[in-house]
């Protein structure tokens, strides 16, 4: 059980900690507005890494060729919604900001927690490397004894704690961000930064699907 425990974590946190275009926006979006918002947000991607986790272990072999045919169009779709989210993120920056110029009070209705916690899910599994990733982990550490359910079951848990751990430690630093950036300009040109951010990360991924 130990051994299963340590893989979780371990798994979790090497999903979780690489700085992509869903941890950028995290930052970015607990940033623009509440630590609680953006902590159900993190709880939105750890669920996804914590689905997949139980998905590679319950499957285990039995996925890689189900995944490969669908791999590319994913990757497409990724590539379009961090687009959007860049686009996205950027126009209500310059619309905030112009409406905070005109009339200081005036403020833009945030989403709602159970939105942010549904619309990181969702981009986190479009992710097909999250998958791959645990699907690799899972055949690679198989020996001649098969994990018990309770094993099984710990190593699940284990990866979304790790994942979950990272994500909110994330939005933990886009609040303290937020709360640096006191100016209505330094929030634009850093809201304006993390769509570019956004954009090149897409285009990256572009690149390696063509």
């Amino acid at each position: 059980m130990t051994a299963a425990l340590v893989a979780g974590l371990l798994a979790g946190y090497g999903i979780a900690m690489p700085v992509g275009a869903i941890a950028t926006y995290l930052v970015a979006l607990t940033a623009r507005t509440s630590l609680k918002l953006g902590a159900f947000a993190a709880l939105g991607v750890a669920t996804a890494d914590g689905l997949y986790a139980l998905i590679a272990t319950a499957g285990g072999s039995a996925l890689t060729p189900l995944i490969e045919p669908i791999t590319t169009p994913l990757k497409w779709i990724s590539v379009l919604v961090l687009l959007a989210l860049a686009t996205r993120g950027a126009t209500t920056a310059i619309t905030q900001h112009r409406r905070l110029q005109t009339s200081p009070t005036s403020a833009t209705t945030p989403p709602s927690p159970t939105r942010a916690y549904f619309a990181l899910l969702g981009m986190t599994l479009l992710n097909p490397t999250t998958i791959i990733y645990f699907t690799a982990l899972v055949l690679g550490s198989q020996d001649a004894t098969t994990p018990t359910h309770l094993e099984q079951s710990i190593f699940v848990l284990a990866a979304f704690t790790a994942s979950a751990s990272w994500q909110l430690a994330l939005a933990t630093s886009g609040a303290l961000l937020g709360r640096l950036l006191t100016t209505p300009t330094a929030r634009l040109l850093t809201a304006l930064l993390s769509s570019l951010l956004i954009t090149a990360l897409a285009l990256h991924l572009l690149l390696t699907t063509l």
